[in-house]
């Protein structure tokens, strides 16, 4: 399951000013126009051209279970891909990006200072700097638990340091047992 990375697909597709498509033709129709060619979308679906070309003619209306699934995920991936960049500019420019959590959180200090690790929810908005970083990881094919790293690290700039105004000797934040976790620009 991936969890961070599913989380900022989610966020960014709240932006979305239309929705996608939601029969099976209108979504290989789609998934046509993006790829120019039936060939290119048999081959990434793994079907025949010519059942390709059957869902865009309207001759075929219900696909299998599996093969739902598979046009769902890629005409979500491929819709109004000039939204889906200019929100992320957005997030990582200006607007920065609020993360709401359920998780194991606690922090590592110098001796004596240290704040164990216990359930907590939180929604903590975090600059755009974070923003940028973990849009461009997610970009580069980082790894959930990368995604999770940059998330702690900006839980313990805006949370437990206050922007630097506080706790200043703290080493480390620790976010483990992700429980729920949601993004939102």
């Amino acid at each position: 399951m991936n969890l961070f990375g599913d989380g900022l697909e989610a966020a960014v597709q709240k932006a979305f000013t239309r929705p996608a498509p939601k029969t099976a033709p209108a979504q290989m129709r789609s998934l046509v126009n993006h790829l120019k060619s039936t060939r290119a979308v048999a081959q990434m679906l793994r079907i025949s051209q010519r059942t390709v070309e059957r869902y865009v003619k309207d001759q075929i209306k219900k696909p299998r279970v599996d093969l739902a699934a598979r046009l769902e995920r890629e005409v979500t991936k491929r819709w109004q891909p000039q939204v889906r960049a200019r929100a992320r500019q957005r997030a990582a420019t200006t607007g920065g990006i609020v993360i709401d959590t359920r998780a194991r959180i606690g922090c590592t200090a110098p001796i004596g200072t240290t704040d164990d690790a216990r359930l907590r929810h939180m929604t903590v908005a975090l600059p755009p700097q974070y923003a940028a970083r973990l849009f461009d990881a997610q970009q580069a094919g980082a790894s959930d638990q990368q995604l999770q790293q940059i998330a702690a690290e900006g839980l313990k700039d805006m949370y437990f340091q206050d922007g630097g105004r506080r706790a200043g000797s703290l080493e480390e934040v620790r976010f483990t047992d992700v429980e729920h976790i949601e993004f939102e620009l």
